[in-house]
């Protein structure tokens, strides 16, 4: 891989930047800052919209590498939650969620900037978490941390007391599906190891 070639993460998240470390390939972060709003109307759609979205706005920046957007949402009753705009609406969110189970999608583009090549996948994981009482929500609240996370939760911080269960791949909920990562890299000349090299636990 040619240094052009470098990945940039157009994403300012330090789980997306954990995640993508372990796939051993270098890579900088350049932070979108795009407008999130949309009115598409299906989960794995919206994801794969705005992490071509972010993507777009960083390749204008980097027109020789290859980008890297992601975006992460939940998804319950039909409903699709992002971040929270507040604390009461970050406990709104862990209320609707506790004891029952939902869906996390996470979209990735990888975005070739200097052909335009765009290739997008939605991930999905189903979460199910415990009937958490209100006092540990509200405590989770307090702590600050679900004001920075899709649903208001985030797996590997203070909600992992919350989930009883995971079916798919908890990168997915993280906020960076590895595997999917590495499929789209596939053949761009991004210097991506197989999945028997890659670095990492």
């Amino acid at each position: 891989m040619t240094a052009d070639r470098r990945i940039v993460l157009a994403s300012g998240s330090p789980r997306r930047r954990e995640l993508l470390a372990r796939l051993g390939v270098p890579f900088e972060v350049v932070v979108s800052g795009v407008d999130e709003s949309t009115a598409t109307a299906t989960a794995p759609e919206l994801t794969v919209e705005l992490a071509e979205r972010k993507a777009r706005a960083v390749a204008a920046l980097r027109p020789d590498r290859l980008i890297l957007g992601s975006d992460t949402v939940v998804e319950i009753d039909g409903r699709i939650l992002g971040k929270p705009a507040s604390p009461a609406e970050a406990l709104a969110m862990l209320r609707s969620l506790r004891g029952r189970t939902h869906r996390v999608v996470t979209g990735v583009v990888v975005l070739d900037a200097a052909t335009g090549t765009v290739r997008g996948r939605a991930a999905v994981t189903a979460v199910t978490m415990r009937d958490v009482p209100d006092a540990e929500l509200a405590a989770y609240v307090a702590s600050g941390e679900p004001m920075d996370a899709a649903g208001a939760y985030a797996i590997q911080g203070g909600a992992a007391a919350f989930v009883t269960a995971v079916d798919g791949d908890l990168d997915t909920v993280i906020g960076l599906p590895t595997a999917v990562v590495r499929d789209l890299l596939a053949g761009l000349d991004a210097g991506v190891p197989t999945a028997a090299t890659e670095t990492g636990p």
